[in-house]
């Protein structure tokens, strides 16, 4: 069963870098974190009963792993080899096509052994974890793949950007994260998930794509023009903003032609207004919003509509003060009419 998972999108924002090391092949240096070339990598220290479970899993038999590293953690409890030895178990139920229980492992080695050599690479199989379960994983049951894993999926690349905040897998899993709810038409959590990754990464190569999607994921909102308009009015905004901003891509993608599409959309709700306030005999109303129209969308087929009905308004309506409007957002943020 597909959840929402609204929490994950609003705790994320809260994932901020932190100075607590994670070795392995990347390590957090210097307010950041660093890719470590092969040679400052320490190897693991050799156990002759942890090197055995490794050839196994090399060779594809996880289930003598699987037997010999339960029994040397049962006989290990205080090793200082433990980490490797929840590294390994994980491997062993990843192989086992158990992920749920391996991303459990992988759990307890972050919690227990923040210093480890394996952090990252148990970091990594996480990942790994979480995006085949977002790609169509299912887990078995009966021996039948039956059971969608996407919502814990979702929990799962949290956990990544919790544990490793700032790291470049946390930028990876939120971005994926972020895909996941637009591909699966989650438009309000894409949105705040795309808000979120280009506000912690505006230098990232990716941020005019996530830019382009957090706009179309705000457009996708908006249901209509009898409907709230705060969505198409953060769309058009936030395309605005691509075309100026990013004018190759705008060009690329055809922003400008949406953006009319949404002003066409405005004038439309807009006239609608106007002719309810002079249905309903409140002429200032009605001549307020005639004008309002005017100026925000002068070339639109409902300003010419709204000229003819001004000729129709009585003098009194007509003498009211012209409205303002902020020229920037298409008449949007306009002085409230007068009734």
């Amino acid at each position: 069963m597909k959840m929402a998972w609204r929490s994950v999108a609003t705790s994320i924002l809260l994932c901020t870098a932190i100075a607590g090391a994670a070795p392995g092949t990347w390590e957090f240096r210097d307010g950041r974190w660093q890719q470590l070339p092969a040679a400052a990598t320490q190897p693991a220290a050799s156990d002759p009963t942890l090197d055995r479970v490794e050839q196994f899993l090399d060779a594809g038999q996880w289930k003598p792993a699987r037997l010999t590293i339960l029994q040397w953690l049962t006989d290990n409890p205080g090793s200082p080899l433990r980490d490797r030895g929840l590294f390994l178990i994980a491997r062993v139920y990843f192989e086992k096509d158990d992920r749920i229980r391996a991303f459990y492992h992988l759990d307890e080695l972050h919690d227990a052994y923040p210093e480890s050599r394996y952090f990252y690479p148990a970091l990594e199989l996480k990942y790994k974890i979480a995006e085949e379960y977002l790609s169509g994983h299912k887990d078995t049951f009966l021996g039948m793949p039956i059971i969608d894993r996407e919502g814990e999926a979702v929990e799962m690349m949290y956990r990544i950007q919790q544990t490793s905040p700032g790291s470049p897998l946390a930028e990876k899993a939120l971005l994926r994260t972020a895909d996941y709810y637009y591909a699966d038409l989650q438009y309000d959590l894409a949105a705040d998930a795309y808000a979120i990754y280009a506000k912690n990464y505006p230098r990232s190569p990716a941020v005019q794509k996530v830019l382009l999607r957090r706009a179309f994921s705000s457009l996708a909102q908006f249901r209509g023009i009898k409907f709230d308009p705060t969505p198409i009015i953060d769309a058009r905004s936030q395309l605005a903003d691509i075309a100026q901003q990013y004018p190759k891509l705008a060009e690329e993608e055809n922003v400008n032609a949406v953006i009319e599409k949404i002003d066409s959309t405005f004038a439309s709700k807009t006239y609608g207004l106007a002719d309810f306030y002079r249905r309903t005999h409140e002429p200032n109303a009605a001549v307020y919003t005639y004008r309002l129209l005017i100026k925000a969308y002068p070339t639109s087929p409902e300003a010419a509509a709204a000229k003819k009905w001004l000729t129709k308004m009585p003098a009194s309506a007509l003498a009211m003060p012209e409205p303002t409007i902020n020229v920037d957002f298409g008449g949007i943020g306009t002085t409230p009419e007068p009734r």
